[in-house]
Formats: structure tokens, C-alpha cells, sequence
């Protein structure tokens, strides 16, 4: 239907009257062919609930002619007319309430979207479904009456530039996000450059944008980045977490204090982009990208994908995973470090290797041969047998993780590769591990318990140092960036393939001539000769060289 059917005109004075019930129904033009014209507006007349018969009634007793074809398209218009809908939000969820009973069109057309909630009588769903809901709702032929105070659009108060460039493979996922309608989850490893890409897309949407990273130190890196990159000033960054909270056009959020403020922040950002995505899955922290109306979403993380497949809830509310580059395609394109992943087998030995068959024994006895996570399922609904079960798991992997055998392992290793002038970053699971082999190996030693001046001063020494050895507890997963870094010791723990890759990625930067070795001790004939091996099926394109070993 065209705009110019719609459009009509009135030759001579129009009383204030008249003109006051023109407006209701239609948009003023001002003067056009010697008359005063307007143009018919379905928005005004679906929101006054009129019908064909009572818009033409107006423009009969006003005395403003009209066509048949305009007639004609005021019945096309407004055939599909079903009514009103309000959208109002109350910092959780969005409701939307109807003004006649739905029940056919809900059936056939919302049922997947809305549900009904019968405390206040409305149908309700979640903000990241806002544009969602709000264009099914005209499309079907609703008046909407949006009351949630979020905007179509959230501008920037200036023209993004950005003023870096991006490898080829940074352009392809750019462009492989803009292509799936700006959402959906980019993954790339360690030292690829996944902030760089989120500011490129930050300067193509040009919208106020809310940015969630795990850690302060991450903040701080992405607000030192965007200075770098954009022509944005640091007036227009506000970091937002602990004590220092500011709202700016560009806020920088971290999850833990994302999710507590995340309904006062929801309504000013149309771009959301979620750095480390993989933690968005836990319980509370999926509340941030829930609560977030954020046209535009932009996930990133070295790999996604999570042991206990709750990677599957990141694809409703990010976008599915629309570029990926393993780490050993980029180093064969030379943006990463060569590398190569190296098994070295120990064996346990005398009291230690009789209390993990003890155990082993009391595990099996217990689990009846059910699987570890049926066992947590059960252990969470209050069976005693279950719970045990897992306390006794949970032994048994302490003693493999934190044998005398691997100390000794980790100790010969350091001590050949720092003696060769490499700094070693050493992974170790427990705390306890950790204390032990920095003691064996006069390290610097960095655990999530040291507060975060201690653990910046560490992360300097170690950065400033010509060689050595860091050792770190999980929380070296998240954030460290030593370039020069160029030997991991992975002392088992877990088989997650996302740990491995991450840690992997530590020691990726890449330097001239660089070859990084990422070494994995783990206790022969035992599950974490398993554990490797699930760490390490990740198709023949993610890893290079791996070496197997045993003492």
C-alpha cells in the first residue's frame, strides 16, 4: 500500500476543532497544492481504536473528500488490526497485557514467546526477546503501546572511527557476526586479538554499548584498548564495578557486578558484547544477557564450549558460534607461535599408589558403575550413597593431581628450561600444589586468595623478569598476558578441552622465532591418561605436534 493514498487535503480555514481531530488520526504536511494536507496515520487511528466507519465519519463532518482508493487502503490497513498491546518492564521481566481476549491468535502465533502469568494477569517474557516481541506483535496487528523506556536505538554521541586494522581472519569474523544480524559468538584463541574485533564492532554500530568481562584486570585492558583503537575519549568510558560505578555511553561492567545491577543498566545499551562468554552459563551470570534488550550481542571466548553442555544456553541468547580459528591454524598463518603439546607419564609409588587403589576400589563399590554425572544428580537430590561417592572421587583426584612424583617432574622440567633462559608458567589445580612446587622451584606464586595489588606487583616482576617460573592456580585462566612466555606445565586436574585450549593460549603470543611447548603430566594408568586424551580430541586442526612420554 502507498503513502500517497493515504494522504488528504483540505482547501480553505480549518478551525482549530477540526484541525485537533485531523491530528488524532493523521500527520500534518503542512501546505501542499494550495491546500492544508495530512496523511492518514495507522498508528494514531489503531491507538484510538477506530474503525474504516468512524475515520471516514471524521473526514465527512470535517467536509475533507476522499477517494476510493483511500478507502480501499484504510480497509487493508486496518482488516489486521487485533487490538492493543502495552509492553511495560519491571526490571525483570517484560509483560504485555492485551486490551480483548487473544486466545486464538496466542495459540496459533505467541505461544512460544509469551507465557501467561496468572498473579498480574498479563503475558510476560524476557528482555532480549523485546525486539522480538515488539515486531511479532505489529506484524500480527497489534497497536503497541511500548512503556519499557527502551529505544530502538541508543546512539553514540559522536561518529565511532576506529583507527586500528584487522588481520584477515579478525575481517572474516567481523563480518561473519554483521552478516547473522549482529549477534552470535565469536571464537578464537588466546593472543588472537578477540578484543580488537569487539571495537571494531563497538565502531561499526556506532550504539551505546555495555561490554561484561570476568575480571577487573580485563576492564582495564579493554578501556586502554578502545583509547588505543577509537577516537574515544576516556570521558566516554565508565567503569562500573565495585565502589567505582559510571555510567557512560562505553561501560565496562564485570559479571559479578553486572549481575547485580543489570535491570538499571539494561535500558541504555543496544550493543552488549560478553567477553570469556563460556561463564555466561552459570545460573545467575545468564541473568546479565536475560535482562538485556541489546539489539546488537557480540559473545567471545578462546573456545565456547563446556563440559557440561550448557554451552547450548549461550545460542538463544548470544547467537550461535559464527567464526571460529583454532590455535593451530593462526600459527600456521603466523599470528600465533608454533607449538607443541608434550604427555609425560609418572607412576605413583608406595603409600600414595596403595591409597588411590583403596580408594579406587571404594568409588567403584559406591558409584554401582553409574556415571559421574548421574552421580551429581543424585548427590544434589540428597543420596547419601551418591555424595560419598563423589568425596571419595574427589580423593582420589587430589592424589593423582598432587603426587610426589609430578612435584619431582615439574621440578626437573623448570629447572632444565629455565637453565635454558625461558620463563615456565606452571598450571597446578590445588592451592596446596601450587605452594609446594613455588617452594621446590623458588617461583612466583599467584593464587585468587593474594588480593589483586599483590597479584599485579606479581604479574609485573614476572613480565619485567628475563626468565623464571610463575606458578598459578585457575586463576591464570582468566587475563594473564606474559608475551614472552613461552613453556606451560600442565599438572593435570580437570579434562576440560576449554581449560586446556586457554591455557594453551598463554604461551601463544607470538615473538620471533618463538616455538612454545606446553608440557601435561599426568599418572600413568590412570583416569588422567583419559583426561588427556578428551583434552586433546579436538580434531586434528586444533593441536600440532603431540609427543607422548612417560618416566
Amino acid at each position: 500500500m502507498k503513502d500517497e493514498d493515504l494522504i488528504v487535503r483540505y482547501k480553505g480555514w480549518l478551525s482549530r476543532e477540526d484541525f485537533s481531530k485531523m491530528i488524532e488520526i493523521a500527520d500534518y504536511l503542512g501546505k501542499d497544492l494550495g491546500a492544508i494536507a495530512f496523511r492518514l496515520s495507522k498508528e494514531k487511528i489503531m491507538r484510538n481504536n477506530l474503525t474504516v466507519d468512524e475515520v471516514l465519519s471524521i473526514l465527512d463532518d470535517i467536509g475533507i473528500e476522499y477517494s476510493d482508493a483511500l478507502v480501499e487502503t484504510l480497509n487493508k490497513v486496518l482488516s489486521k488490526n487485533l487490538g492493543r498491546a502495552v509492553i511495560s518492564f519491571d526490571g525483570a521481566k517484560i509483560y504485555v497485557k492485551f486490551d480483548r481476549f487473544i486466545g486464538e491468535t496466542y495459540h496459533n502465533k505467541l505461544k512460544n514467546l509469551l507465557k501467561y502469568d496468572f498473579k498480574s494477569k498479563a503475558f510476560y517474557t524476557y528482555p532480549f526477546n523485546y525486539f522480538k516481541t515488539k515486531n511479532i506483535l505489529k506484524e500480527l496487528g497489534f497497536t503497541v503501546e511500548d512503556l519499557t523506556g527502551f529505544k530502538e536505538t541508543n546512539a553514540l554521541p559522536l561518529k565511532v572511527e576506529f583507527k586500528g586494522s584487522l588481520r584477515e581472519y579478525q575481517k572474516e569474523a567481523l563480518d561473519a557476526w554483521w552478516k547473522a544480524s549482529g549477534q552470535g559468538i565469536i571464537a578464537l584463541p588466546t593472543g588472537a586479538g578477540k578484543t580488537v574485533v569487539g571495537i571494531a564492532a563497538l565502531s561499526l554500530v556506532n550504539e551505546a554499548t555495555l561490554i561484561i568481562a570476568y575480571t577487573k584486570e580485563q576492564l582495564m585492558q579493554w578501556e586502554k584498548f578502545i583509547v588505543k583503537f577509537t577516537n574515544l575519549s576516556p570521558s566516554l568510558i565508565g567503569l562500573y564495578y565495585s565502589e567505582e560505578k559510571k555510567l557512560a555511553p562505553i561501560t565496562l561492567a564485570t559479571y559479578q557486578t553486572a549481575y547485580r545491577y543489570m535491570s538499571k543498566l539494561a535500558p541504555y545499551f543496544s550493543l552488549l558484547i560478553i567477553d570469556e562468554v563460556h561463564h555466561l552459563p552459570a545460573d545467575k551470570f545468564r541473568h546479565i544477557a536475560i535482562t538485556s534488550p541489546a539489539k546488537f550481542r557480540m559473545g567471545l571466548s578462546a573456545t565456547p564450549y563446556r563440559e557440561d553442555g550448557k554451552h547450548e544456553d549461550l545460542f538463544p541468547l548470544m547467537g550461535g558460534v559464527v567464526y571460529y580459528k583454532s590455535p593451530y591454524e593462526l600459527a600456521e598463518m603466523g599470528y600465533l607461535a608454533r607449538y607443541r603439546v608434550v604427555t609425560i607419564r609418572v607412576e605413583l609409588k608406595g603409600e600414595e599408589k596403595k591409597r588411590y587403589l583403596e580408594l579406587r576400589k571404594a568409588f567403584k563399590e559406591l558409584s554401582g558403575g553409574l556415571d559421574f554425572k548421574t552421580l551429581v544428580d543424585l548427590a544434589k537430590s540428597g543420596n547419601q550413597r551418591a555424595i560419598q561417592a563423589l568425596k571419595v572421587h574427589s580423593e582420589i583426584m587430589k592424589i593423582l593431581s598432587t603426587c610426589r612424583a609430578k612435584v619431582d617432574k615439574v621440578k626437573e622440567l623448570v629447572e632444565r628450561e629455565v637453565a635454558e633462559g625461558r620463563k615456565v608458567i606452571v598450571f597446578a589445580h590445588y592451592v596446596s600444589l601450587a605452594e609446594e612446587i613455588a617452594k621446590e622451584t623458588n617461583a612466583y606464586l599467584l593464587t585468587g586468595e593474594l588480593d589483586e595489588a599483590r597479584r599485579r606487583s606479581i604479574l609485573e616482576q614476572f613480565k619485567n623478569a628475563k626468565s623464571g617460573v610463575l606458578v598459578v592456580t585457575t586463576v591464570g585462566d582468566e587475563g594473564i598476558d606474559i608475551p614472552d612466555a613461552s613453556v606451560g606445565i600442565f599438572v593435570a586436574g580437570t579434562g576440560s578441552r576449554r581449560q586446556f585450549i586457554q591455557r594453551l593460549g598463554r604461551l601463544l603470543r607470538p615473538q620471533p622465532g618463538k616455538e612454545a611447548v606446553l608440557y601435561e603430566v599426568v599418572v600413568k594408568g590412570t583416569s588422567e591418561e583419559l583426561q588427556s586424551r578428551r583434552r586433546k580430541t579436538l580434531s586434528l586442526e586444533d593441536l600440532a605436534d603431540v609427543d607422548e612420554s612417560s618416566d
